[in-house]
């Protein structure tokens, strides 16, 4: 079988990997979360709210694909089983049925500020390991935090 290698190794891969791992974690579960909400919000904002969640969904699968491609590229296999997210998950899960409109904005601010605050973490942490994954955080935490001013000026 064939193994992938990449250009670190020791603590810089370990710390690379973790970050990169946690990434993964937050970006698919904020897709699978905001598509949940997406299907179940209701109210008199219902249409634009839907719409700016399928948004956010996008754009979370998008950054998802880039953060597991740069794991392989370093050697490093990314995990995205629906397994290792119910263990792994920082995200808080919604509640199930129908979700109010006003409950929906306030959700999705709480969880873009913490996948945002643990994107910035994650800045921290690869600025000296690997600057090249480092900013792919950075052009993450750009996008996360202006889903969070979207969705936070509705409240």
């Amino acid at each position: 079988m064939a193994t992938i290698t990449g250009p670190l190794s020791g603590d810089a891969k370990n710390t690379v990997a973790e970050a990169l791992q946690g990434a993964l974690v937050d970006l698919i579960d904020l897709s699978l979360v905001a598509k949940q909400m997406h299907w179940n919000i209701v109210g008199h904002n219902f249409r634009p709210i839907h719409l700016q969640l399928d948004e956010l969904v996008a754009l979370a699968r998008e950054h998802a694909d880039t953060i597991a491609e740069r794991a392989a590229a370093l050697g490093i296999n990314p995990d995205g089983r629906s397994a290792t997210l119910g263990r792994s998950t920082k995200i808080s899960q919604p509640e199930s049925g129908w979700i109010e409109d006003g409950k929906v904005v306030a959700t999705m601010t709480d969880i873009l500020e913490g996948v945002g605050r643990r994107m910035r973490e994650r800045i921290e942490a690869t600025d000296e390991p690997d600057k090249s994954t480092q900013d792919l955080f950075i052009r993450i935490a750009q996008d996360i935090d202006k889903e969070r001013w979207m969705f936070q000026a509705q409240r």
